[in-house]
């Protein structure tokens, strides 16, 4: 049976402080994401771009929060999207855009997966743990706030109300490597899972992730992958706002990826924070859609040589 899966656009950029991201979803188009996943063999529907309606500038108490009114409605529009594609398709992509956009992807395939019945893990591959209340941000990047909106810490009455909270113990981070005072509280707090780039450094990522999915086969849950691009080195994905050195290598992402197609698990996943305008000839969004296809089942003999 030919398996489905949809492209969701989300060209937001509301959430971080460089301009760009609103570029993401056509990069994605332009370097063939959609032809490449159809290449190997499931049935794509691009569902277009996310629309969000024009609201009025909202203050906070921390004076540092920039675009709130926007994020807040960025959410409110992305959930039901969300849900719908998810429940329309075996496997849902959402392309961003910041990472701000996951506190609406991961709501709407939360309340997705209450549907059927089932928990939903989620492994984040970031370079930040995306953990600060709006009480918290120094930055006032809403970027940073996706995770803490979504576990259901307070004061998020800005932000639409979470009708199926993100159970924290079903989540799990790898390379992690920038992590404010406040989001280490959150994590020790809640006991997240976190594997940071030391960890991956002495043990490797097989370990980690099998283990997880272990966790994910045994609860019977359904599996969202949100990839920030600066999960991955700067040396090999240049194409984002926030970089980090010490990331991710090419092996080791295409490994998790490969992993993760082996699992069978994944429902949904987020590719976000590309930003074509600081990318090379391309560079980062093709690096995306190899690493997707990956996760989609091509094998390393699959592959063409190509230079960049």
């Amino acid at each position: 049976m030919t398996r489905t899966c949809s492209l969701l656009g989300v060209p937001v950029e509301t959430g971080a402080a460089q301009r760009g991201c609103t570029m993401g979803p056509a990069s994605l188009r332009t370097a063939e994401l959609g032809e490449i996943i159809a290449g190997l063999g499931w049935q794509v529907s691009d569902l277009g771009d996310l629309t969000v309606p024009a609201t009025p500038a909202r203050a906070h108490d921390n004076a540092a929060i920039h675009h709130l009114a926007e994020t807040a409605a960025l959410i409110g529009a992305l959930e039901p999207a969300a849900f719908d594609a998810a429940q329309a398709h075996d496997r849902a992509i959402f392309m961003g855009g910041d990472h701000s956009m996951a506190a609406g992807s991961i709501a709407g395939v939360c309340r997705h997966a209450a549907a059927r019945g089932r928990p939903l893990f989620v492994l984040w591959l970031d370079a930040h743990p995306d953990l600060h209340r709006l009480s918290t941000t120094t930055s006032g990047n809403l970027h940073g706030t996706p995770m803490a909106y979504l576990i259901g810490e307070p004061g998020f009455e800005a932000y639409p109300p979470l009708a199926h909270p993100l159970a924290p113990e079903n989540i799990c981070m790898m390379g992690i490597r920038s992590v404010d005072e406040p989001e280490a509280a959150h994590i020790r707090d809640r006991g997240i899972e976190v594997h940071d780039m030391r960890a991956i450094d002495e043990t490797g990522v097989l370990a980690p992730l099998e283990s997880f999915l272990a966790r994910v086969r045994a609860a019977r849950g359904l599996l969202h992958l949100s990839f920030d691009v600066d999960f991955l080195d700067p040396a090999i994905a240049p194409g984002v706002g926030t970089t980090v050195p010490g990331g991710a290598t090419f092996r080791e992402a295409h490994l998790i990826m490969e992993t993760l197609c082996d699992s069978g698990l994944v429902t949904s996943l987020d590719l976000v924070e590309l930003n074509p305008f600081l990318d090379e000839r391309g560079r980062t969004a093709k690096l995306l859609c190899d690493l997707t296809a990956s996760l989609f089942g091509r094998r390393v003999l699959d592959r063409m040589t190509r230079s960049f």
